[in-house]
């Protein structure tokens, strides 16, 4: 069973992204996820934990994630085979150009 908890600070209004993140997993994930799961918090937080591995930390990097980092560090650990089309080339193309 796959599960995803994203906390947020309740007091920062960070509901609207943390829902739409989550949005984004299920249907990005709607067969590798069972259960994802939104737990308000406080001080400034912004955690993704999958599987019980934390993958994303707002405090950690500094920033919130971009919606393609998300999907790769979800399917990383939820589904490591699976390819996720266009979201790996662009990130590829990404990575060969900056050398």
């Amino acid at each position: 069973m796959n599960k995803i908890e994203i906390t947020y600070c309740a007091k920062c209004r960070w509901l609207l992204r943390a829902s739409w993140m989550a949005q984004e997993i299920l249907t990005t994930f709607e067969e590798e996820v069972d259960e994802v799961s939104l737990k308000p918090s406080t001080g400034g937080i912004y955690e993704i934990v999958a599987n019980g591995q934390l993958i994303w930390s707002r405090k950690t990097m500094g920033r919130f994630p971009e919606i393609t980092e998300l999907k790769q560090a979800v399917r990383d650990v939820v589904a490591p085979a699976r390819d996720l089309g266009c979201i790996d080339r662009k990130t590829a193309k990404a990575a060969k150009a900056a050398k």
